[in-house]
C-alpha cells in the first residue's frame, strides 16, 4: 500500500469510491472545483492510499489556525480492517501536529453506523456539549 498526498488528479477516483461506499454523501461541495480549491487551501494535508494503482482508500483534512478537521475518510469495503484508515488518520494527525495544531475534530452522519463504530474504536469521543448548525445562503439543498 503506498499513501500519498492527494491531488486533484485523484478526484474521479475519489468520487468514484465515495459513490460506491454506503453512507458517504456526496454534495455539490464536493465538485471538482471545490475539491481543487480545498487541497490549495490545504497543501500536504489530504491523502490517498493505492494498492497497484487502484484507490483503496481516501481522507480529506484541513484546518481553522486552531482545530483540524477531517472529511471523508473512506476505505474500500475489501480493504478495510487492514489499517488502512488508521494509516490515512495518522498522516493527517501527525501533519496537522507538525504545524501546531493537536485538537481535530470529525463530523459523522447519524445513521452512518459504519462510521460512529470505528470513529469509537479509534478513542474519538462523541461532543454531548455542542450542537452543530448550518446555514446555506443560496438555498440550495444540497451545498
Amino acid at each position: 500500500m503506498l499513501i500519498r498526498n492527494m491531488c486533484i488528479d485523484d478526484y474521479d477516483d475519489v468520487i468514484s469510491l465515495m459513490q460506491r461506499t454506503p453512507g458517504v454523501t456526496f454534495r455539490d461541495a464536493d465538485s471538482r472545483e471545490s475539491t481543487s480549491k480545498y487541497l490549495e487551501r490545504n497543501p500536504g494535508l489530504s491523502f490517498v492510499a493505492r494498492v497497484r494503482n487502484e484507490l483503496i482508500g481516501c481522507v480529506m483534512c484541513g484546518h481553522d489556525g486552531r482545530r483540524g478537521y477531517l472529511q471523508h475518510l473512506v476505505v474500500a469495503a475489501d480493504h478495510r480492517r487492514k489499517g488502512v484508515a488508521s494509516a490515512l488518520v495518522e498522516r493527517c494527525l501527525s501533519e496537522l501536529e507538525e504545524i501546531g495544531i493537536v485538537k481535530t475534530h470529525i463530523d459523522v452522519i447519524k445513521t452512518n453506523a459504519a462510521a460512529r463504530e470505528y470513529w469509537e474504536r479509534q478513542g474519538w469521543t462523541l461532543r454531548t456539549d455542542i450542537d452543530r448548525y448550518s446555514f446555506v445562503r443560496n438555498g440550495t439543498i444540497n451545498a
